[in-house]
């Protein structure tokens, strides 16, 4: 249980002190990437002159004049906070649980379970991300609880809530509205169901449960089926800076790959010597091997090539048997009359990754390279790996390539 503090004598706090908080350090990267820690303050308009880096005397002094008068006032257990709903724990307000009062829990312990393994799912599907929860010892009436859902903050990403609800009310956020709902189909599953899902949607996931004054919450870590690949501008290597990256990764049905994402990719085979931007942003240097090493760029000075991670493909990527070669026009045409449309460059990885296409026959896509896919490599036909072959950017009007097309289910 949460405990109540005593009143204390507090110092007076001036207009100034009021309305110039301390600054807040944003949390740093985690140590498993090798990156060194980097803070972020706030800094306050009001008062310029005063430090904003933790630990100052100032940042201390602050601290404690705005975060005391919140916990230690007299009746402060009865303000409004939030945890996904405002609302009181006066004694004036309707007890949320069983009517028993707030000391029931006194002695029991509230339980939230979820997977620990990763689940993994692929773009357009629905998922259903477990959380149940139970009391030690098991109670002999239900309560009322409070769940709240939220994304947690990643690869430079700011936290997104997701879904919160008290009973039958309930509230998505954002990008969720109208996808996501909670299963509620046995007694103390707070399950939560996305539907429709999304390259940006995977990530970590807290589900908590709240009973009062009693908290208690559980991580649902998501990860898409993928394939990451490096990507180099038409004009040739390090043009693209980071965000020049995100928009050619997007326009090949793919997204800017996470460190993790391309951690996973190496240990799988990926060996790919020049440098790229991942998300966060930071930037893979070229030569460090074995093993993947990083470090933080300028997101609009600095330029390199970019790694994309495309997902599992909810259509199909086929080479289209034409009886003649094609210009890049006259092969967007051709999948068009077939009912299909020129394939991506993440498409192609993703059905060469999920489905097998193998083919030694090279072909235009959407950006204007040619490409091939190799899943069993075989004498005349490349490298004794698996992987996909490029090509590069040929002159447009050439006629010595054929075409792969995407036509979705």
């Amino acid at each position: 249980m949460r405990k109540r503090h005593r009143e204390v004598n507090l110092p007076e706090v001036t207009q100034q002190d009021a309305v110039c908080p301390a600054s807040i350090p944003s949390p740093g990267l985690s140590a498993q990437t090798g990156l060194q820690k980097i803070w972020g303050a706030v800094h306050c308009q009001v008062c310029p002159g005063a430090p904003a880096w933790p630990g100052s005397p100032w940042h201390e002094e602050m601290g404690l004049l705005l975060l005391v008068p919140l916990l230690l006032l007299p009746g402060s257990y009865g303000l409004p906070f939030y945890n996904g709903f405002y609302y009181s724990n006066s004694a004036n307000d309707q007890n949320p649980g069983n009517g028993h009062g707030k000391d029931l829990l006194n002695g029991v312990k509230l339980v939230v379970e979820t997977p620990e393994e990763t689940l993994f799912t692929y773009q357009g599907a629905s998922v259903i991300l477990p959380c149940r929860y139970h009391y030690e010892p098991a109670l002999g009436s239900p309560r009322r609880v409070r769940i709240k859902w939220w994304k947690l903050s990643e690869n430079g990403a700011p936290e997104k809530d997701v879904l919160v609800a008290i009973g039958v009310r309930h509230r998505s956020f954002g990008d969720y509205q109208g996808r996501v709902h909670l299963r509620q189909e046995k007694e103390h599953d707070v399950s939560l169901e996305i539907q429709d899902l999304r390259l940006e949607d995977y990530g970590r996931y807290r589900c908590e449960v709240i009973d009062g004054l009693e908290d208690e919450s559980g991580l649902v870590e998501l990860e898409l089926r993928g394939v990451v690949f490096p990507y180099q501008s038409p004009n040739g290597r390090y043009q693209l800076n980071f965000h020049e990256g995100q928009q050619v990764c997007a326009e090949q049905g793919a997204v800017v790959a996470s460190f993790e994402q391309l951690f996973r990719a190496w240990e799988e085979g990926l060996d790919w010597c020049n440098a790229g931007w991942l998300q966060y942003p930071i930037m893979l240097p070229q030569g460090l091997a074995p093993g993947v090493a990083v470090g933080p760029r300028h997101r609009r000075r600095h330029r390199y090539d970019v790694f994309c991670f495309a997902t599992a493909l909810k259509g199909r990527v086929y080479y289209l048997e034409h009886p003649e070669k094609l210009t890049l026009t006259e092969a967007k045409e051709a999948c068009q009359e077939d009912d299909a449309t020129i394939a991506k460059v993440g498409q192609l990885f993703a059905a060469w990754k999920f489905h097998g296409l193998d083919r030694c026959n090279a072909g235009w896509l959407a950006d204007g390279s040619v490409r091939y896919p190799v899943v069993h490599p075989h004498p005349n036909c490349g490298p004794p790996e698996p992987g996909v072959r490029s090509f590069g950017f040929p002159d447009p009007q050439s006629r010595l390539y054929g075409v792969y097309c995407y036509r979705q289910h």
